[in-house]
């Protein structure tokens, strides 16, 4: 009986995948066809504005000397899905909102702040507020889907700020990834080991166009699921060119990231065969900051993490992040944080 049972649950999971399939197979039908605009671009390759003169912000595009598309473009929604417009290149913009490009079929070519970014099938490129770009030319088979969303409390500042809450590496690496004197403006999500991303894409894709009811309300859902999803899977490009001073500077990194607890800089010194002071004046020129206070920051972030995710006392937590002063603790957690650990729980609660 419970064989059955479980070939009956089998045989549904596949019934279910196999509605899935059909439902996105005619979707992809309906992108695939070519649209009255995208057969004007293709009598000359030309492109063709299909946005009304309203949605841009005309004393923002003057000062920028770029067309720069405003939030009057959702009226009363949240989050629009577009198929991109094929056979004609896109000319340079920006917006007042995010935009997420989704490589749904084929291949394109984009400038992103003067950068060159290739797509392939399945890559994610996500798009800051204000940052300029352009789209190449997309052929019959190429299709890019765009998601944009005016969520004021999702940037790319999450993305770091996510990742570095539980790290001073991925910090410092995604620094030196942009640059001490650059913005991050976008961030580009290969498409390899990103099944759950593409999932929760195409689960977007899905009900946008589908327009079934409550869509509204699950897409937004998705929404808050495939930024999580983003960050879990943002991976730091480590084999950025370092010199032998950075390569230590990073594996100074790596021993605070592991360590917190007990690490000290003498224990390192002894463990690398370097002398202390050579290597407190290398992390300084290397990091920016002193060891110390590097590896206090760190013990200050695993202590928010428990402080906002378990009930421990936070006598408890000091301990456990390896401060030995409570009064220190205290002083230091607010300057970083702005609030006392125990506002933080509440926060949380709330």
């Amino acid at each position: 009986m419970r064989c059955a049972m479980l070939n009956l649950s089998v045989l549904q999971n596949l019934s279910d995948q196999k509605e899935d399939f059909a439902m996105l197979d005619t979707i992809l039908n309906k992108l695939m066809k070519t649209t009255p605009l995208e057969k004007e671009q293709l009598k000359n390759l030309e492109f063709h504005n299909d946005l009304p003169i309203d949605v841009y912000d005309s004393a923002l595009s003057q000062k920028e000397r770029t067309p720069i598309i405003s939030n009057a473009l959702f009226k009363n929604k949240n989050i629009y899905v577009s198929k991109h417009n094929r056979y004609a290149e896109y000319p340079t913009h920006s917006h007042t909102f995010l935009e997420i490009n989704y490589m749904l079929r084929g291949s394109c070519d984009e400038v992103v702040e003067g950068q060159p970014v290739h797509l392939e099938q399945g890559d994610v490129l996500l798009l800051d507020v204000g940052c300029k770009h352009s789209v190449g030319y997309l052929g019959t088979n190429d299709l890019l889907i765009n998601i944009l969303f005016q969520d004021k409390e999702i940037n790319l500042d999450l993305l770091s700020d996510l990742r570095s809450s539980k790290s001073v590496l991925y910090d410092f690496l995604i620094n030196r990834k942009i640059g001490d004197d650059s913005k991050l403006q976008y961030l580009v999500f290969g498409h390899e080991s990103q099944s759950e991303v593409q999932e929760t894409l195409d689960r977007i894709i899905e009900e946008y166009f589908l327009e079934r009811d409550f869509s509204d309300t699950i897409i937004v859902s998705y929404l808050s699921i495939l930024i999580a999803q983003l960050v879990r899977n943002y991976k730091i490009d480590t084999q950025i060119s370092m010199s032998k001073s950075q390569e230590i500077a990073v594996q100074l990194l790596k021993e605070i990231n592991t360590n917190y607890k007990d690490v000290t800089l003498e224990k390192l010194a002894a463990k690398y065969d370097y002398n202390r002071n050579y290597l407190s004046n290398l992390f300084k020129r290397e990091v920016g900051d002193t060891f110390s206070n590097v590896l206090t920051k760190q013990r200050l972030m695993k202590a928010n993490i428990l402080i906002t995710s378990t009930n421990l006392p936070v006598s408890k937590i000091i301990k456990e992040v390896g401060i030995k002063n409570r009064t220190f603790f205290y002083k230091k957690y607010i300057s970083l944080y702005k609030v006392a650990p125990s506002s933080s729980r509440k926060e949380t609660l709330r």
